[in-house]
């Protein structure tokens, strides 16, 4: 097991008062068809994260990220995560919800499957930042569902 694997596992098997950690990739560019975003040349590393009180941070490499993708009980690969992806265009940024699945690593590009949960995804665009929501708490008050339902009740007030 690497040293990236490592870190990981605690992360996989973590009960409700361990820590949660969220990732973020980054890519030079990001394509879109079918249901599928490819983000292209992704950096090596996946940089991850935890909220306070434990403020734990590291990076994996985007393979050790991905290899991990279907280990533990609450896995990405059972319950998937949600994400936004933040896209530069020469005329500014947009920032797309959406539920991942499916991840493939070639080289340096790495696609999933996409469900769009929230903004419209272009076909194309620039240099991307993607923000992956939790392990182990996909719904919960601060993740991108949790807000969406908060303003979703807000909407309905």
């Amino acid at each position: 097991m690497t040293d990236r694997a490592k870190i990981m596992e605690p992360l996989h098997n973590a009960q409700p008062h361990e820590i949660e950690a969220l990732f973020v990739q980054t890519a030079g560019g990001v394509a879109y068809h079918n249901g599928k975003l490819t983000l292209k040349k992704l950096s090596p590393t996946t940089l991850m994260f935890s909220d306070r009180p434990d403020r734990v941070t590291g990076h994996l490499t985007a393979e050790d990220f991905i290899n991990s993708w279907d280990k533990g009980d609450d896995s990405f690969a059972k319950t998937p995560p949600n994400a936004v992806l933040s896209i530069f265009h020469k005329d500014g940024i947009s920032d797309v919800v959406v539920e991942l699945t499916e991840p493939v690593l070639a080289e340096d590009n790495l696609t999933y499957t996409v469900e769009i949960l929230d903004g419209d995804m272009p076909a194309s665009g620039g240099p991307s930042s993607l923000f992956i929501d939790t392990i182990g708490r996909p719904l919960s008050p601060l993740s991108v569902a949790g807000v969406m339902r908060r303003e979703e009740r807000r909407d309905r007030r």
